[in-house]
């Protein structure tokens, strides 16, 4: 069977819809009408006989074959504009748009610090990082890859882990003077303890509490009347002295520094929280997915082995 060239056009459209969110809006990047742009989807379509879209007068979305024929095509159409770049031009590898789904502690203290520099090595690239708690749909929402906190769920996407760090359990001095200090993991179960609960986005439940030393550990049944799901509010209760809380280490390191928190149990502060990348195919990740994500597992922020 011949292959039908007119199909790379309407992929194009498809790939616009997908990146601006409605047809209103990938018609102006795209210099069409809405109603091109209507047309060129009916098109496509009807070339490959399945419905892409389910559309009313207030809303539209992927149907499942839709979402199942962008999560197969989308990443190829991305390559082969890639390829066709990479061969024209002699300059910079790295180009174009990419969209990034990323963890808000780690984008707010690890990425944006970092992020002239790696924008001043890629000065073809636009960088739109989206900052928040959950992945969603990738391919839905026009994600070129994701980065989160966390240990992967079952799912269709390819994950790769890309650095691991230090679970600390810390204080204030304001509580440590109130309440004593406490010698061991097990003391924190007592009446006279408060500890600052995280809630796990995946979950909805609160983060259980873990200690590690080398191949030992100990879970422990805490107990507090505070839960957030922010990491900044979480420390800044700590530090105000509201309860013991666990936190990544490159969250509180200045904070140790300056004496503001004390990490309770050196000893017990072997666990480590893995940084996965998640992106839709294992085959064809762009060139700009790749530098990003080489950009990300540099990050001085490691503890313990990297893949």
């Amino acid at each position: 069977m011949a292959f039908d060239t007119r199909l790379l056009t309407g992929l194009s459209v498809l790939a616009a819809v997908i990146d601006a969110g409605n047809f209103a809006r990938a018609g102006r990047a795209l210099n069409l009408t809405q109603s091109g742009v209507s047309r060129a989807i009916q098109r496509l379509e009807e070339r490959i006989g399945t419905r892409l879209f389910e559309r009313t007068s207030k809303a539209m979305r992927l149907t499942d074959e839709g979402q199942r024929f962008c999560a197969e095509v989308l990443p190829l159409l991305a390559r082969l504009e890639e390829a066709a770049a990479e061969t024209s031009r002699s300059g910079h590898a790295v180009r174009g748009r990419l969209r990034v789904n990323i963890d808000p502690t780690f984008a707010r203290l690890v990425v944006a610090p970092r992020i002239g520099a790696f924008l001043k090595e890629h000065p073809d690239l636009h960088l739109d990082l989206v900052i928040r708690d959950h992945i969603g749909d990738l391919v839905t929402e026009g994600f070129d890859v994701a980065v989160r906190f966390g240990f992967p769920e079952p799912s269709a996407l390819i994950a790769r882990r890309l650095l691991q760090v230090r679970i600390l359990t810390c204080a204030s001095p304001k509580y440590l003077a109130a309440r004593g200090r406490p010698r061991v993991p097990r003391d924190l179960e007592t009446q006279n303890h408060e500890c600052l609960l995280f809630r796990d986005p995946a979950t909805g439940a609160a983060f259980p509490w873990e200690f590690h030393q080398g191949k030992q550990v100990l879970t422990i049944p805490v107990k507090g009347r505070l839960i957030v799901n922010d990491a900044l509010t979480h420390l800044e209760a700590c530090v105000a002295g509201h309860g013991v809380a666990q936190a990544m280490e490159f969250s509180i390191e200045s904070l140790l520094e300056n004496g503001k928190l004390i990490n309770l149990f050196p000893t017990w502060s072997d666990e480590l929280f893995p940084l996965y990348a998640y992106h839709p195919s294992r085959h064809l990740v762009p060139v700009k997915v790749r530098a990003f994500l080489d950009f990300i597992a540099s990050t001085p922020v490691a503890s313990g082995p990297r893949t």
